[in-house]
């Protein structure tokens, strides 16, 4: 059996295409399947759309969040819910294929690999600065934390169903799914595909929404952060020790007083710019570690076609 899990929020004119396209794929795999949507509090009619396709099929079944808690809530919903062999990942909007799923399961069912996942080889269709500061953002979360995050890598994997309970059992409130994937191991097999455009709606991700999942995911699994803030402290200390032996030095020796008060200025600036902005990196960490202790519920569900019992709320 196979569970897709799919985050939708505000899909109701890709849903249809998209549940055609994969329907019409996993009767052409003849394999026993659930397709579970997760209702991200959408605004438009895409919570009426599931509950059409849940009561018209049976493998259907949705979950409905109170509001918009975000990709990652949705997506450990769905891995807390799904009952299958193999487990997987995919955006409603059609940039994730539902083709490649044949050759995605029977690359699982040799027993060589753990999960399959996707990446794109391209990214033909976005803005050049984004392609950029995306490969900026891989290179640099390879090189600060323990994560194997391979780049151009997508959500959209499938895994066996080891991998998805080491996944649920990182029950962390600040999920990074890119970072968990590379940090829980798992033998992985990566599977490259040119980039799809979205089929209809518009994207959720803005530049500056994928700038702070970015930021999040670095703070998440790495503390490089912290150390270059301490780092900042020791080396303007060692340039403050300096500059009063040099003041002093050059008392003595010269008698010249010290000139300049824009010279001060500039250097009370810089020195409380480091400051603050080291102050700002301990508040992150910080401020991840408040909602962590916190202990909130990921997810709220207002409403589902399941049974309570089965739910993992």
């Amino acid at each position: 059996m196979i569970s897709l899990i799919i985050p939708c929020y505000n899909e109701q004119e890709a849903l249809p295409i998209f549940y055609r396209e994969v329907k019409k794929v996993l009767l052409s795999m003849k394999i026993e399947y659930e397709i579970i949507f997760i209702n991200d509090g959408s605004k438009d009619d895409t919570l009426s759309i599931l509950k059409e396709l849940a009561s018209a099929d049976a493998g259907v079944s949705f979950l409905s969040f109170s509001r918009n808690f975000g990709k990652e809530a949705a997506m450990y919903a769905g891995f807390c819910n799904a009952h299958g062999d193999y487990v997987a990942v995919m955006d409603a909007d059609m940039q994730d294929p539902p083709s490649l799923l044949p050759q995605m399961l029977s690359i699982l069912d040799s027993g060589e690999y753990d999960s399959v996942a996707t990446r794109r080889v391209t990214r033909k269709g976005e803005p050049a600065i984004r392609s950029w500061f995306a490969g900026c953002f891989y290179r640099l979360i390879n090189r600060i934390s323990d994560a194997d995050i391979v780049d151009g890598a997508r959500d959209f994997r499938l895994m066996n169903k080891n991998m998805v309970d080491a996944i649920v059992e990182m029950s962390e409130y600040n999920r990074f799914s890119k970072g968990i994937f590379g940090w829980i191991g798992f033998r992985t097999y990566w599977l490259p595909y040119e980039n799809v455009n979205r089929v209809a709606g518009e994207t959720k991700w803005s530049f500056w929404k994928l700038f702070k999942y970015a930021i999040d995911g670095v703070i998440n699994f790495s503390h490089v952060p912290l150390n270059i803030a301490s780092w900042f402290g020791i080396l303007m200390t060692v340039i403050s020790f300096f500059a009063i032996l040099f003041i002093v030095f050059r008392k003595l020796i010269f008698g010249d007083p010290v000139d300049g008060w824009a010279s001060i200025v500039c250097i009370v600036m810089f020195v409380g710019g480091v400051q603050l902005f080291c102050m700002g990196i301990m508040g992150q960490y910080i401020a991840k570690t408040y909602l962590e202790v916190k202990k909130r519920p990921h997810y709220i569900i207002a409403e589902s076609n399941r049974n309570d019992a089965d739910l993992v709320r």
